[in-house]
């Protein structure tokens, strides 16, 4: 996959500064997604590769000829004629003088106090380049998700260093420093693959053992166990809060909640979100852990709210609690039926509180909508998915007529698809430095719905919806705001909590609270005659039904190709669709 950019408008590099940039990726996620935006918001000249095919990849570096070639976290070799011909960055999760494919697994399991990124120059030995920089970070004390890792601190640290090499790359008089393991600040080492027997427990061990190992596999590939004899990966652990003596034996299974089994350990107990079944046959998909135990959890007791497991949460902040705080936090940002259905109830509850400002705040990825793996892996996929759209539709529906409060979304981490335009339903959205919005559904073969050609129009207009919903490109924290898909950029991810906080109780406590509050009520009295919002819904589910039960799009193979990793044979970008309709 290749995509050429022009030069965007506006951006901070001097002329004398612009380079011309490759990204060469693994897959364009969530890091190379950021690059690219922050990149080309820089001012730079920026294009992407995907670097599966050496030969693409020569291919491509030969028509554009670029200045300088970024890798952020590569798996695959550079070509020879790649990195010796130009500036080839590596970008590697690790501090000074790490090396291997698995630096933040033995980090996590490790239980590193510190650790760190580090930008080295590709050469014929891996990770072995000269350094042109790197950055170091405090690990939390609790063992952090590997996922997480990888999507927070890590990723910052990544495009800081991104930005410095691009600026050294302009530098004529820069030389990268050599990799010396007898310098004090080279800490790292070679090490080797984490094997599945490194990875390996026992439920008698102590639930913090238990916890790193599982959150050290977490994303991919998964630790390998058995649950009510069945083998499986697991994934998605939480710590129980059963206190005392444990009183089952370790590897228990006992109870359920919303998705998850709680499983007794050495010392007390951990849910597990996600399963997958481990079997000799074709790849198997990554679910929520009683839809993969199913019967076999028969016996196994419904556990209470509090029980150490919750996705979603709500709490009354503000000296009178004039602030309601609903948090939400999907494993992943997939939202299935149920979790859509409980979340919508949860919305219910919270707009019939009598709070000023509602603040709705998603987890570390706010949502990416409807959830792909719950829906292939139903009996019936298309009647899933069609339940599941329905489902987020409902959640949507329940912020945009919110009118007894002022409403607020907070996104701490990126968002996609549906999860975008959930999120444009409130009046006011705000957003960290870093995120990155993809408000566009058609890479998997959808029109989308979630309300999507009322909620996005209001805010940036028709013409620039049709473009973002039909570019597929990814949109920064700058970009959202010059464009009106946010409202406010918080700069720092420590800070962003404290100061969605300060904002909604600054909303609550306005003058012009009132007079905001009545707008609303007029704006959306005013839409409501002028085109009802279930007109919107059922123009969007015509078009979606074509996608989900007739297929015209490639809902399917895009849907298989994204869960299974593989490639797409097409991309539902370049179909013809309706116009969009404001």
């Amino acid at each position: 996959m290749s995509s050429t950019t022009s030069l965007p408008k506006c951006g901070e590099a001097s002329a004398a500064r612009r380079l011309r940039i490759l990204l060469l990726c693994s897959a364009f996620n969530g890091l190379s997604q950021r690059a690219w935006v922050e990149l080309r918001e820089a001012g730079h000249w920026v294009e992407r590769q995907l670097a599966g095919d050496a030969d693409a990849v020569r291919a491509k570096v030969e028509v554009f000829a670029p200045d300088l070639v970024i890798c952020p976290f590569l798996k695959e070799r550079v070509p020879v004629e790649v990195w010796s011909g130009r500036p080839t960055i590596v970008i590697h999760p690790g501090p000074r003088g790490d090396r291997g494919p698995s630096s933040l697994d033995w980090a996590v399991m490790d239980a590193e106090p510190t650790w760190g990124v580090t930008a080295l120059q590709a050469i014929e030995e891996m990770d072995a380049g000269p350094i042109w920089g790197s950055r170091s970070f405090s690990m939390p004390e609790a063992p952090p998700r590997k996922s997480d890792l990888y999507n927070g601190a890590v990723t910052d640290a990544a495009l800081e260093l991104v930005h410095e090499v691009a600026a050294k790359a302009a530098d004529p008089g820069f030389e990268p420093e050599p990799l010396d393991y007898r310098r004090p600040e080279v800490t790292g080492r070679l090490r080797r693959p984490v094997r599945r027997a490194d990875r390996s427990f026992s439920w008698s061990d102590p639930t913090e053992h238990v916890l790193r190992r599982i959150r050290a596999a977490d994303g991919s590939p998964g630790v390998s166990t058995r649950l009510l004899g069945q083998p499986v990966a697991v994934f998605d652990a939480h710590k129980s809060r059963i206190g005392g003596e444990p009183t089952a034996e370790p590897g228990t299974v006992i109870g359920r909640h919303h998705g998850a089994v709680e499983v007794a350990t050495g010392d007390g107990a951990i849910w597990l979100g996600h399963l997958r079944p481990v079997r000799d046959e074709a790849p198997q998909l990554k679910l929520p852990a009683t839809t993969v135990l199913g019967g076999l959890l028969e016996g196994v007791p419904e556990a209470p709210d509090g029980c150490g497991y919750r996705e979603i949460d709500y709490r009354r902040d503000g000296e009178a609690g004039e602030v309601g705080v609903l948090s939400f936090d999907f494993y992943n940002g997939a939202m299935s039926t149920g979790q859509c259905r409980r979340l919508e109830a949860a919305v219910r509850h919270a707009v019939e509180q009598d709070t000023q400002v509602l603040v709705l705040r998603g987890g570390t990825t706010f949502s990416n909508g409807i959830h792909l793996a719950m829906i292939e892996a139903a009996a019936d996929p298309a009647a899933e998915a069609w339940a599941n759209i329905t489902a987020i539709d409902d959640v949507c529906r329940q912020i945009i007529t919110c009118t007894r409060q002022l409403v607020v979304t907070a996104l701490a981490g990126n968002a996609g698809a549906g999860g975008v335009m959930l999120a444009l339903g409130a009046d006011r959205v705000i957003v960290r430095q870093g995120v990155v919005l993809n408000p566009h559904y058609r890479t998997m073969g959808l029109y989308g719905s979630e309300y999507w050609t009322y909620v996005l129009p209001r805010r940036v207009g028709a013409r620039v919806a049709a473009e973002m919903t039909t570019r597929c490109d990814p949109i920064g924290a700058a970009g959202a705001l010059r464009t009106g898909l946010a409202d406010m950029v918080v700069p720092d991810r420590a800070d962003f909590d404290l100061a969605v906080t300060r904002y909604a109780e600054r909303l609550a406590h306005s003058p012009a609270r009132l007079a905001l509050l009545e707008d609303k009520r007029s704006a959306r009295a005013a839409d409501e005659r002028r085109k009802p919002l279930e007109e919107y819904r059922r123009a969007e589910l015509n078009q979606m039904w074509r996608d989900i039960v007739d297929d015209e799009h490639g809902f399917t193979e895009a849907r298989r190709a994204f869960l299974l990793k593989r490639p797409a044979r097409s991309t539902s970008c370049t179909h013809t669709r309706t116009p969009l309709v404001s």
